[in-house]
Parts: structure tokens; C-alpha cells; sequence
């Protein structure tokens, strides 16, 4: 069965990319120094077999970074079902990662952060588009490319804020007669939701 491992990579690869196609920073290349060296201590330990193929052999090596900071960041916004922002090219993103709101301009240092839920800030010249995300990660690349990857995205303005004063009343309530701890965990994270839905549309 592990001899059709590769084979069976191979088919899911090939079908993503004749299917749903978009220029992601994970689609650069990768180095394949470490593939050479293991394929030549592989032949010398077994050289009657083929040796297994690793993630990085699917991929072509990555460009160097670039030695000068870039005027643009490009970012990609991507949620399970749709995507709403694909290399765009902007000032600056604001992301809200669980350590606080972080900047990221080009040429920030690579970075992965992982993101509660609240507001997304683009800034592109004298614009500003908001989004709201319900949770996440934030993929900051040396080549100045941000790869956000949420749940939910919803522009702010399209909130409404009595639906939200609502929601939360009713977590508060659950919350507050849970009787079970997976009872008061669902409800804590719809608080935790609607709180900074609340606070994203106050502030």
C-alpha cells in the first residue's frame, strides 16, 4: 500500500491543478538540495529499490527573497468556499492574530500567526476595506506575499448590529446555564464571536 502512496499524491496534485488554480506564495518552489542527499544515501543503503519520493519533489525550488524591499504587499484572503481578495497588491494588512493586532508591510520578516477572531484592516493608499474574521492563520512570506486563510469573512459594513446585540445576548445566556463542559465551551466561543463583533462595530 505505501508503495502507492506517491502515485496516489501524484493524481491528487495533477487533478488540484487542472481544477481550482490560483497563484498562491506556497506555489513557489522549494529547495531540493535535501532531496538529492537523501536519495544518494538512500542508494547507497538500497540501491535495488526506488527510494520514496518527499513533499519538497513536488514542488520546483523557490526563488532567492528579494534584496530590495518591494513597494507592494500581495495578499490573498481565502476562505474554505470562495476567494475574496487573490493577489492583490495593497500598502498594508492588519491582522488580528491572538497576540494583538499586528501590521504587516512589505518586506516583513516571514512569519505565521494565528488569528482570533475580529477585524482584518487592507489599507490600500487613502482606502481602507474591513473585514470581519471568525478565526484563522496569517502566512507572511520573505517575498512579501500574505496568505490570510479564515473560516468567515464579512465585509463590515454588511454587519448587522441588532443580530449581533441578539446573538450575543443568547451565548450569554447558554453560556450561563450550561450544565456540561462541552455546553460551556460552544457557548463561550459564540460569546467570544459575538463579543468582537460587538466591539468591531463600536470601535
Amino acid at each position: 500500500m505505501l508503495r502507492h502512496g506517491p502515485r496516489f499524491l501524484l493524481s491528487r496534485a495533477s487533478a488540484a491543478s487542472m481544477g481550482w488554480r490560483r497563484q498562491f506564495a506556497t506555489d513557489l518552489p522549494a529547495e531540493t538540495a535535501g532531496d538529492s542527499k537523501f536519495v544518494e544515501a538512500w542508494k547507497k543503503v538500497i540501491p535495488n529499490i526506488d527510494p520514496p519520493k518527499t513533499p519538497s519533489a513536488y514542488m520546483a525550488p523557490r526563488p532567492p527573497t528579494p534584496s530590495t524591499i518591494p513597494s507592494k504587499l500581495t495578499v490573498n484572503l481565502v476562505l474554505p468556499y470562495s476567494s475574496i481578495l487573490s493577489g492583490k497588491e495593497v500598502d498594508m494588512v492588519i491582522v488580528p492574530a491572538t497576540t494583538g493586532h499586528m501590521g504587516v508591510l512589505p518586506g516583513h520578516v516571514a512569519t505565521i500567526a494565528e488569528l482570533k477572531p475580529g477585524i482584518l484592516s487592507v489599507h490600500e493608499g487613502n482606502d481602507v476595506s474591513k473585514y470581519f474574521l471568525s478565526g484563522g492563520f496569517a502566512f507572511v512570506h520573505a517575498n512579501s506575499v500574505a496568505d490570510i486563510i479564515a473560516i468567515e469573512a464579512t465585509p463590515v459594513d454588511q454587519i448587522d448590529p441588532n443580530l449581533v446585540q441578539k446573538g450575543l445576548a443568547e451565548f450569554q445566556q447558554k453560556l450561563n446555564s450550561a450544565s456540561t463542559d462541552v455546553e460551556k465551551a460552544e457557548a463561550q466561543i459564540g460569546v467570544d464571536v459575538h463579543s468582537a463583533l460587538n466591539a468591531a462595530l463600536t470601535g
